[in-house]
């Protein structure tokens, strides 16, 4: 799956709540990686963000990058990746990532 998160706007990303019935809609991310999380076999799967990395978004994915692999919604739903999952940043810099998320990269 791959997808150029600058085209993606606000919460369309990740999820967001409507401000009037106060019900979560889930984002492209949330979307992908609950698909990918939950198939059934072991499968090597493969995610790729392709684009600028910016704070707007990347600082969501710490929980993921880090060891326990996690992605951590605004809902209070968590998704745990499997272990077959992985992602791949392609972008030009790393100029406004924090020195956190650049470290959880390797």
């Amino acid at each position: 799956k791959q997808w150029y998160q600058r085209r993606v706007r606000g919460g369309q990303l990740f999820g967001q709540f409507d401000p009037v019935s106060h019900e979560w809609t889930d984002g492209v991310v949330a979307n992908t990686f609950r698909e990918q999380a939950s198939a059934g076999n072991d499968d090597r799967r493969w995610v790729l963000f392709d684009g600028p990395v910016d704070t707007l978004w990347i600082e969501s994915m710490n929980t993921v990058l880090d060891d326990n692999k996690k992605l951590c919604l605004m809902s209070g739903e968590i998704i745990q990746l499997s272990n077959s999952m992985n992602l791949i940043f392609e972008t030009n810099d790393l100029s406004q990532a924090s020195p956190a998320t650049v470290s959880r990269c390797g």
